[in-house]
């Protein structure tokens, strides 16, 4: 089930790239940025209380709220960088730079959380690199 959730998140992600850049003509990137995390904000507390999960929030742990409150201010630079980028360069060029974050990602991984790097991971990791390169 996992896979039609990633595939999903990938063609969303593939669809912000096109509707942002549509979108940010004439405005500045962080009012942008600002607008559209007034969306997800709607959408995303919407979800958790049409599931009925917003009880769960008594339960969280410090250490899960500072983590996620990082998660969220990376999260929040990364979109005031990418739609900066999108304003500057073709969704052509940024979105394979901004997809850099999946080689990232598994770096950051494996120093800091001692996730094992197998041969695959590491070709794949590397072939994402020369994807961007040849791209850009």
């Amino acid at each position: 089930m996992w896979w039609i959730y990633a595939l999903l998140s990938a063609v969303f992600a593939a669809l912000t790239a096109v509707l942002a850049k549509v979108g940010i003509k004439g405005v500045d990137s962080n009012l942008a940025t600002a607008i559209r995390t007034s969306f997800i904000l709607v959408l995303a507390w919407g979800i958790v209380y049409f599931r009925g999960s917003v009880g769960e929030l008594q339960h969280l742990s410090r250490t899960t709220w500072a983590f996620l409150g990082l998660s969220g201010l990376a999260t929040g630079l990364s979109w005031i960088f990418y739609f900066k980028a999108l304003q500057l360069a073709q969704v052509s060029q940024v979105a394979p730079v901004d997809k850099l974050s999946v080689a990232l990602a598994i770096g950051l991984l494996v120093v800091f959380l001692g996730e094992k790097l197998t041969w695959q991971t590491g070709l794949g990791a590397g072939l994402i690199l020369l994807g961007t390169l040849v791209l850009v």
